[in-house]
Formats: C-alpha cells, sequence, structure tokens
C-alpha cells in the first residue's frame, strides 16, 4: 500500500461509506449502516459556509484539547504533551460534524504529515458515550497499520485491557479506519468505517444532510440501542 502524502488529498471532503461493528465473544452480534464523515484540515476545518454551519460545523471543543484552542493548535500541544517527536506540519482529520447543535464521534483519525508531506503517524481519538475522550498516538507501517494497549473505557460489555490493532487508509478518494480489539488473545470486536471522499460543495452538504439526517444524533442512537439489545440478552457488564 502506498503511503499517504498530503498533497494528494483534496480537503476538505465529504467521505460517503459504510460503518461495521461486530462483536465476536462471548455473544455474537455485528450491524452495519450508511454513513458520511469529513475530512478536514485542522488549520482551516470549515465544512461549508457559515449559512450551513448549523448542518455541519467542525469545533476544536468537541475534540482533543482547550475548548478555547484551535484544532490545528490543540492537536499540536497533544503531541507535545505525549513526548512525540512529529512536526504534524500538516494535519488532515476524519470526523462526523456537529449538527443542529449535536455531535457524538465514536473515532476521530488525525493523519500527521511532515513539511517534505511524508506520513509522520496517526492519532486515533476515542469518545464514549459517557463524555470522555482519549488519545491514542500511533506510528504505522508501510501497511498503515498501528497497534495500541487498550487504556480508555468504551463499551459496557468490555473490559480496559487488551490490545487494539487498527489500519488506516488515505489513498487518494479512498478513506478507512479498521479496530480490531484482542483480549485473552482473541478478537472480540471489530469496527470500521470505509468511504469515498469527494470535493466538499454547498449542495452536496445539503444533499448528505438529506440522504443521512441527524447523523450523529443516529450513531449515538444506534449505539444504545444495540447496548440495550445486548444487555437485555445477559451480556454480563463492565463498571467503569
Amino acid at each position: 500500500m502506498t503511503a499517504p502524502v498530503a498533497s494528494a488529498v483534496q480537503v476538505p471532503a465529504l467521505v460517503r461509506g459504510t460503518v461495521k461493528h461486530a462483536r465476536l465473544s462471548p455473544m455474537r452480534h455485528s450491524f452495519s449502516y450508511g454513513a458520511h464523515q469529513w475530512l478536514v484540515d485542522v488549520d482551516e476545518p470549515a465544512v461549508g459556509p457559515r449559512r450551513l454551519r448549523w448542518l455541519a460545523s467542525v469545533r476544536a471543543s468537541d475534540h482533543l484539547g482547550a475548548a478555547t484552542g484551535s484544532l490545528g493548535t490543540n492537536i499540536r500541544e497533544f503531541l507535545v504533551e505525549k513526548g512525540v517527536g512529529w512536526t504534524a506540519h500538516r494535519v488532515l482529520m476524519l470526523a462526523n460534524a456537529r449538527t443542529l447543535g449535536y455531535v457524538f464521534d465514536p473515532l476521530s483519525v488525525y493523519w500527521c504529515f511532515a513539511a517534505d508531506g511524508r506520513l509522520e503517524g496517526v492519532v486515533a481519538e476515542v469518545h464514549n458515550t459517557y463524555g470522555g475522550r482519549h488519545g491514542y498516538v500511533l506510528e504505522l507501517d508501510d501497511r498503515g497499520r498501528g497497534q495500541a494497549h487498550k487504556a480508555f473505557y468504551v463499551s459496557p460489555f468490555l473490559g480496559v485491557f487488551g490490545d487494539y490493532q487498527l489500519r488506516f487508509t488515505l489513498d487518494g478518494d479512498h478513506v478507512g479506519a479498521f479496530i480490531t480489539l484482542r483480549q485473552h488473545d482473541e478478537v472480540v470486536f471489530t469496527a470500521s468505517f470505509t468511504g469515498t471522499a469527494v470535493p466538499l460543495t454547498p449542495r452536496r452538504l445539503v444533499t448528505s444532510a438529506l440522504r443521512h439526517p441527524f447523523m450523529p444524533q443516529r450513531v449515538a442512537l444506534l449505539i444504545r440501542l444495540h447496548g440495550v439489545w445486548l444487555w437485555a440478552r445477559r451480556l454480563p457488564v463492565v463498571r467503569r
């Protein structure tokens, strides 16, 4: 796989695709749904004209760092706090946008590039339904793969241990994020978002809102509904 090059990616972009989740142990359960996300430069994160920002906006306060800071400043300060020597000259972010005053984004991905366009690594920012968030700093191999020890409570049915195996794609208009969680030497959970990026226009912004209305609200609701389904089938709950 060719490593991402910053100059080859046009932003802002609308990424139309599919989300898939699969729980494999101790109970099997899977689902998928059509979705869209937004690919932006953290230093210029607007996804549309001001008159349409009630439909989609990307805000620093919804992500890592100070609510009063900018996305670019916050992600670079986060890297400094973690002792990471990346320059993060350009950072491209894949995320859900705030819609009608609400956002929920299970996974935000930041591709960090050096000044020469070379990919330095990825920050994977995970959010849970309890209002928490955590950033994983990932160095990737030449196939876009990285690994991290699970250090953040996400699902009430999975303990905070094990290892994430992650893979990210940013190749022209092909965008993807793939997550596998291993616990006790077995794969217990997988999730992915794969999509195609198209240059963003006001018309496409409105069309996306009509095709998948209330996208962040739908994501939050689906996660809770599937959680209730698992709870009703007596899957043991792991307390925070």
